[in-house]
């Protein structure tokens, strides 16, 4: 057990806190696997008393580039690939925001901004709210913008995009792929703005090279999951456990 003790040292990380991180990050990653998102918005959720929404969403990134590289073959054939690059363009527009804005918050307003922002997009989602014009140049780049934002600020751009394909009649194969190739694009945008904010240092890749073998095993799992007599309840049940997850932080934080 000396290495366990030892590398919870080196990630600066207690052991239990591993322990729990390591849990949480396969969780996030069976989710991932079997609904195409949410991996960011369940990491920040379940480990914002833990990690600063900063290093999270850091660690995040890179263990969604990992989810990414696993997936982005069935994303690419079944996506629509035009709502996906128009998404990624708004994406652009906004990250730098969501930067400026999570490095303008104190430790504690950040986690409770993140937390906010993933109930508040959850209950969206569960509500079925439809903005007009759904399928309009405009609705669709404010949705890649807003992704762009969330990202930034909470790391939960995926739920953005998500809300966006949720309010459309497409089969769940085509929104999980869609979700799957813009979440794979959208990474090269994020090497910059991450970069750009000063979050990139030699910890986050510590624990990105640790947690990304959990992350791999998780999505793997979920993957095998996604089978078409589960298809019709898979958006359910990763809303409501994201819902769940995100109430208890909150809670744990006020």
């Amino acid at each position: 057990m000396a290495w366990y003790f030892g590398l919870a040292e080196t990630l600066q990380l207690s052991p239990i806190d591993l322990a729990i991180v390591a849990a949480a990050i396969f969780v996030a990653g069976l989710v991932r696997g079997f609904a195409g998102f949410g991996m960011t918005a369940l990491i920040v959720a379940s480990l914002a008393l833990i990690l600063s929404p900063k290093e999270l969403i850091a660690v995040a990134f890179f263990l969604e580039m990992t989810a990414s590289v696993l997936m982005v073959r069935g994303g690419w054939r079944d996506a629509d690939r035009k709502v996906a690059g128009i998404l990624l363009l708004g994406n652009w527009l906004g990250w730098p925001i969501g930067i400026a804005l999570t490095n303008a918050l104190s430790a504690d307003a950040s986690r409770l901004t993140a937390l906010s922002v993933i109930v508040g997009l959850t209950l969206l989602q569960l509500a079925k709210i439809r903005p007009p014009k759904v399928d309009g140049l405009g609705v669709r780049a404010g949705a890649g913008m807003g992704a762009g934002i969330a990202s930034g600020l909470a790391g939960v751009g995926g739920l953005v995009v998500a809300l966006y394909t949720l309010t459309s009649d497409r089969e769940p194969r085509v929104m999980r792929a869609t979700l799957v190739l813009y979440l794979f694009l959208s990474m090269f945008s994020g090497w910059i703005f991450l970069l750009y904010g000063g979050w990139l240092d030699s910890l986050v890749f510590y624990r990105a090279g640790v947690l990304a073998p959990i992350t791999v095993a998780g999505v793997l799992g979920g993957a095998a999951l996604f089978q078409p007599s589960l298809q019709p309840f898979y958006r359910r049940f990763c809303l409501f456990l994201l819902l769940a997850l995100s109430l208890l932080g909150l809670a744990r934080l006020l």
